[in-house]
């Protein structure tokens, strides 16, 4: 089995090379922005679309000459994709990258051994050897495919190591199932009565927050002291971001050592937050990253997740008997069933439902396997 997977790694480059990193980062969104608005202004004149290139512009402006040539044509592919997502109606309209509210980064490909990792250094296009520090190595037989580099608001370089390796992964007969429903409050609930109790760093973090933010308000925008208060928030955000994705790694590990199949509901998280205005609550937990690193752990280790549908009433249906309510607002907590007299909570109760939709799916499709021999 083929895997893909992106290790991220902490840079330090030396004076010249942080200059390189800059400059890249700034050609790359001029010639994204370049070739958008060439684009736009073809089609007003046309009603056609322009297919542009990087190459086109560099005659023009000699500065792009002194770039990895691989960033520019990845920001070329990026605009690509995000004209395809608006004609699928997938996202909007493609907007100009702005420099100070954009992500500092560009993507460069390892051609025929160009990028490679060496003892403490990475190897990378047009620059060289640069001082990295490996948490974890690669796994043995990796072929790199791929290096994003980043710059953060609290202005660390990082190395984002998109590899592939062949791993043998055996399939694990199904014989543990967890049901894990969603909690506001609790950040999970599993069909075995436990709790995620999730730490609420946001939270936690909101005061001092607010402090620093504060502080820069009233400062001039664009000054010393501005930019110097502006880092100061960005380490805010950028400590509640670590502890979130610690935290969510290893519940996810946990939970993916312990049982050969998780059941979660496909809940749209975005416009549950926006539904019962509990943005920061729903927004601080990460559920979404939470389950996306559950189901590639289960993947590597040959165990399964299963996704509920979003009409299964996991909730209304009683987990004992399966008559379901036709009404469940969000301030009953208690399931109370009016056939079999069932009383639980219900958190509880739509874990214990998601159990039994796994074991029947899993069931279902191991008949249907069957039959297909």
């Amino acid at each position: 089995m083929k895997i893909v997977r992106a290790y991220k790694f902490r840079l330090y480059p030396n004076e010249e090379q942080k200059q390189f990193f800059e400059q890249n980062f700034g050609n790359v969104r001029f010639i994204y922005n370049k070739m958008l608005h060439d684009k736009i202004e073809y089609y007003k004149k046309t009603k056609k679309m322009l297919y542009n290139t990087p190459a086109q512009y560099k005659e023009e402006f000699e500065f792009l000459k002194l770039s990895d040539s691989l960033a520019l044509t990845n920001a070329q592919l990026d605009l690509q994709e995000a004209y395809s997502k608006f004609f699928r109606k997938a996202s909007g309209f493609p907007k100009f990258k702005a420099k100070h509210r954009s992500k500092n980064s560009y993507k460069t490909n390892n051609q025929k051994g160009t990028i490679y990792i060496n003892g403490k250094y990475i190897r990378l296009p047009k620059i060289g050897l640069v001082e990295i520090r490996m948490e974890r190595q690669l796994p043995e037989g990796s072929t790199i495919n791929n290096v994003t580099i980043s710059r953060t608001r609290t202005n660390k370089y990082f190395a984002a190591v998109n590899f592939e390796y062949e791993k043998k992964v055996e399939k694990v007969k199904p014989e543990t199932y967890l049901g894990l429903d969603f909690s506001m409050s609790d950040f999970y609930v599993d069909s075995e009565g436990n709790k995620g109790n999730y730490p609420k760093f946001f939270r936690k973090s909101q005061e001092k927050l607010a402090k620093e933010q504060r502080k820069l308000s009233r400062m001039v925008k664009g000054s010393n002291n501005y930019n110097k208060q502006r880092t100061k928030v960005a380490k805010v955000h950028e400590k509640i971001a670590n502890q979130r994705k610690d935290f969510l790694h290893k519940t996810s590990r946990k939970k993916a050592n312990s049982y050969d199949v998780i059941c979660v509901e496909d809940l749209n998280m975005k416009a549950m937050a926006q539904t019962f205005k509990f943005g920061k609550s729903v927004n601080d937990t990460g559920w979404g990253m939470f389950v996306h690193m559950l189901e590639y752990k289960l993947e590597e280790m040959g165990k399964q997740i299963v996704f509920a549908d979003k009409f299964f009433p996991s909730t209304k249906q009683c987990s004992s008997c399966g008559n379901k309510k036709n009404e469940m607002p969000l301030s009953e907590r208690t399931y109370e069933c009016e056939s079999c007299g069932l009383e639980i909570d219900r958190d509880l109760n739509a874990a214990l439902n998601l159990k039994q939709y796994a074991v029947k799916s899993i069931q279902e499709n191991l008949v249907s396997s069957d039959v297909t021999i």
